[in-house]
């Protein structure tokens, strides 16, 4: 191996998501991935426990941004303003290297039902963790569970459009997440 250069865990993503997306999720091996991303298998198990955790690489870091910005809004803010201040904050932690990933991360996922169901893990802990900082503000649990669910769905949404959307350098993720959440606060009005 060369000497030692930073960014291991984002350029072990990075393999890792080339990989399951040119030769499938199950062909791929932690020796591979290591390879790819010029560091040793030790390196690789340093930071991911398996291929697996790659998928979440960055999820309690965007669950501290989610509760943060929701903690942090303003103290009369509706439940969804709090959430759209949440989401705001971890969109503003998504840069062009996200934007990029996206499409082949959605592929890999797409193709791997370990993945599938690792990926729903995810946006259950994501909810949980919105839920966790609208309660804490005082919103009763049903209505924090539902605008934390409601975040996670536009969170996702708004990520998708971002990641399909023309390549414009300063658009950042955070119009799309806002705009996803608009539409879904407008969709729940029509349920009756």
């Amino acid at each position: 191996m060369a000497r030692w250069q930073p960014g291991a865990p984002q350029r072990l993503v990075v393999a890792a998501v080339d990989l399951f997306t040119e030769q499938g999720y199950d062909a791929t091996t932690v020796a591979q991935i290591a390879e790819r991303a010029g560091v040793t298998k030790s390196t690789f198990f340093r930071y991911f426990s398996d291929k697996r955790e790659l998928l979440v690489a960055g999820q309690e870091t965007l669950s501290r941004l989610l509760a943060d910005g929701i903690t942090e809004a303003p103290a009369d803010a509706k439940p969804l303003e709090a959430v759209a201040a949440g989401l705001e904050r971890a969109s503003s932690a998504m840069g062009p290297a996200n934007r990029e990933l996206g499409p082949r991360l959605k592929a890999a996922v797409a193709a791997s039902t370990e993945l599938q169901e690792r990926d729903a893990l995810k946006s259950v802990g994501l909810a949980a963790a919105m839920t966790a900082a609208l309660v804490a503000r005082g919103v009763p649990d049903p209505t924090a569970h539902l605008a934390g669910e409601l975040g996670v769905l536009a969170f996702k949404r708004g990520y998708a459009q971002w990641c399909d959307g023309e390549r414009d350098e300063a658009d950042g993720l955070a119009p799309y997440v806002l705009s996803a959440l608009e539409d879904l606060r407008a969709a729940t009005a029509s349920l009756g």
